[in-house]
């Protein structure tokens, strides 16, 4: 995982990248991202010569995530450990899931949105 400094703004114009580590899984299994938000995650996916498109964010006290058009549970799903330890899960993955994936949260403190990122590999889409 990686870590940057970019703004939620910036993520809107970066050209696709990307960083490692990358996770491959096959067809049908199920890949996971743990990511660290104090106010809770914002996870973005991102497929190559794309733009980031939002998927979902969730807050611990939350019954539920929020998500982006054409994202839904069951096939995303997200969990707690602790008020700021959240994992994103993959179900079920499909070729079309091969990504990289932003984890953002806002920090008050800079003012900016920091993001961890994760690619997602199907077996079968090897860029």
């Amino acid at each position: 995982m990686m870590w940057s400094s970019q703004s939620i703004n910036d993520l809107q114009s970066i050209s696709p990248v990307l960083h490692p580590p990358a996770v491959t899984v096959r067809t049908g299994e199920t890949a996971s991202m743990d990511c660290t938000a104090l106010d809770g995650p914002r996870i973005y996916k991102q497929i190559p010569g794309g733009v980031p498109q939002f998927v979902l964010n969730f807050y611990h006290s939350f019954s539920s995530p929020k998500f982006g058009s054409g994202f839904s549970s069951p096939k995303f799903t997200v969990s707690h450990q602790s008020n700021s330890d959240y994992r994103l899960r993959i179900n079920n993955v499909e070729e079309r899931d091969s990504a990289v994936y932003y984890c953002a949260t806002y920090d008050s403190s800079t003012e900016e949105w920091p993001t961890s990122t994760t690619t997602f590999k199907s077996n079968n889409n090897m860029w």
